[in-house]
């Protein structure tokens, strides 16, 4: 029996292919508009042999990651290419990759609004909601417009806390110079002072260090680093995150946090209703408590939770990783620390104040080293959510523009931008503070990303890094490498860039050996 097809199916079906059609051929004469009229040229380099899903590319990313060499392996591919941009694919995902600081600030700044997050949201939201790091738009204005006052003050920070929370510290570091890892006392040290900063309530998590009691802050740090790790393995597998073991896990470390943290919601909304009423007298003078500045702002519960919690991962991990990266440099090099601690001499033993940190040079050139050396955020990505254009890497030389179709991820790379030998000098991939004495670099260094989304916290992270360092340099005459990989730092990227061997160190007080 032969199989009929009505006309107005053959004509609907005739429709919908004419219109298909229609589109493409319109979408590329207005591509191809756009192009003359912004001068681009093709792209002359690709990295992926597979043209389709970009699988080579994938498994040399996975092999890399295992090795703890995923950065390095960035780099490599921009070495090999001999280029500051290229094109590659990830599945169904077309990505140019770059290194060229004019590219950088085009995206973070110039054409700020021609991109998204992208699938990052997907990713971090569990954990993140719509928070100041994981929102675009109006979303991500009205979180910025939010936190925004509270960092604009001259002293953001709280020398005071960071000192009780050292004195916790000094305790786990034996002074006979026995090994030990710095890192992870640094990593308990600004989750407590972050969450004291916050909350007005400290996880303490340096004073119940060896204590496995159950407490409700040793489980928030346990958890909140659970779902920090959670949702890097989401966001690594993309499209294939379905298929990942441990969600279940994940949900459950991100249900602890959120509930340890809506307790000072809570907490602060109470306040707020008892001061809105005359019960509570505020009288200038007293501590800032952060909480309590944003809840002033608004009692959206979920609101001030997500915020909160996304300032805590930027005022754990950045800071930590900072002091963590540094502290694996300085300890191979004695001489740093000897003109570290000539530098502090002057306050004989006492605390600084923030001018004294303030006007601390080298401990600022240290710090500037380790961000250009290993930034915290060593790459990133955004997603163009219109056709736009990068000033740089069309044609052959990569000095014409270059189209950014919509729908195309960008990644951007300060790791290998930072070790660019054509920017920092042919010692590029050394620590050494001393470069900063004439460095005065724009959007070549980027250790707190830029443009409008640039890191509101970077003045607290750098006072308290600062800080820390200032104490440690004041108690202990001598820092020594204890590393086991031989000195050679070893790549640890998770949500921020770490050592992934650890600080291994010894710190001496006196000349005893």
């Amino acid at each position: 029996m032969a199989l009929t097809i009505s006309p107005t199916v053959l004509l609907v079906s005739g429709a919908v292919v004419l219109y298909a059609l229609y589109t493409r051929i319109a979408l590329y004469l207005r591509r191809r508009a756009f192009k003359k009229q912004h001068g681009c040229q093709p792209s002359y380099y690709r990295y992926n042999k597979d043209p389709f899903l970009g699988w080579d590319v994938l498994q040399e990313s996975i092999t890399n990651a295992a090795d703890h060499k995923l950065l390095a392996g960035m780099q490599a591919r921009f070495l090999k290419l001999n280029t500051k941009t290229f094109h590659s694919r990830q599945v169904n995902v077309p990505l140019i990759t770059t290194c060229e600081p004019e590219n950088v600030k085009t995206v973070l700044s110039i054409k700020f609004k021609d991109y998204s997050l992208g699938n990052r949201k997907a990713a971090f939201s569990p954990l993140l909601g719509d928070g100041i790091f994981n929102s675009d738009g109006e979303k991500w204005s009205n979180s910025r417009h939010l936190l925004r006052p509270n960092f604009a003050r001259d002293q953001v920070a709280d020398l005071e806390a960071f000192e009780r929370h050292f004195k916790l510290m000094i305790k786990h570091i034996p002074s006979d110079g026995t090994t030990f890892d710095l890192q992870q006392l640094f990593f308990r040290f600004t989750l407590d002072s972050a969450t004291e900063f916050l909350f007005n309530h400290s996880t303490n998590s340096l004073r119940v260090l060896g204590d496995d009691s159950g407490s409700a802050e040793a489980a928030f740090a346990k958890a909140f680093s659970s779902s920090m790790d959670d949702i890097l393995q989401h966001f690594r597998a993309g499209p294939l995150h379905f298929f990942r073991r441990g969600k279940k896990e994940g949900l459950e470390a991100v249900r602890v946090c959120h509930e340890y943290v809506e307790r000072f919601v809570d907490e602060a909304i109470a306040w707020r209703r008892e001061r809105d009423v005359g019960n509570v007298e505020e009288k200038e003078g007293d501590r800032y408590i952060f909480i309590r500045e944003l809840v002033k702002q608004t009692t959206d519960r979920t609101a001030l939770r997500n915020e909160l919690i996304n300032v805590l991962l930027a005022g754990r991990d950045t800071t930590a990783s900072l002091l963590s990266n540094m502290f694996f440099e300085i300890a191979t090099k004695s001489g740093i620390w000897e003109r570290l601690k000539e530098e502090v001499k002057f306050l004989e033993g006492r605390p600084p104040s923030y001018e004294e940190l303030r006007n601390m040079k080298y401990i600022k050139w240290c710090l500037n080293e380790s961000l250009r050396l290993h930034p915290v955020v060593p790459g990133n990505t955004r997603l163009a959510i219109r056709d736009t254009v990068l000033p740089l890497g069309g044609g052959p030389d990569q000095k014409a523009p270059l189209f950014v179709p919509a729908g195309t991820t960008v990644g951007y790379s300060p790791y290998t931008m930072h070790r660019r030998t054509d920017l920092y000098g042919p010692d590029a991939h050394l620590f050494r503070p001393e470069r900063w004495d004439t460095l005065r670099p724009s959007w070549e260094y980027l250790p707190f990303n830029g443009g409008p989304r640039i890191c509101l916290g970077q003045q607290y992270a750098l006072t308290e890094a600062s800080f820390v360092t200032v104490r440690l340099a004041q108690m202990f005459d001598r820092l020594e490498s204890r590393d086991t990989n031989g000195g050679v730092w070893v790549e640890g990227l998770g949500l921020t860039l770490c050592s992934g061997n650890g600080v291994l160190v010894g710190l001496v007080k006196g000349e005893k050996a």
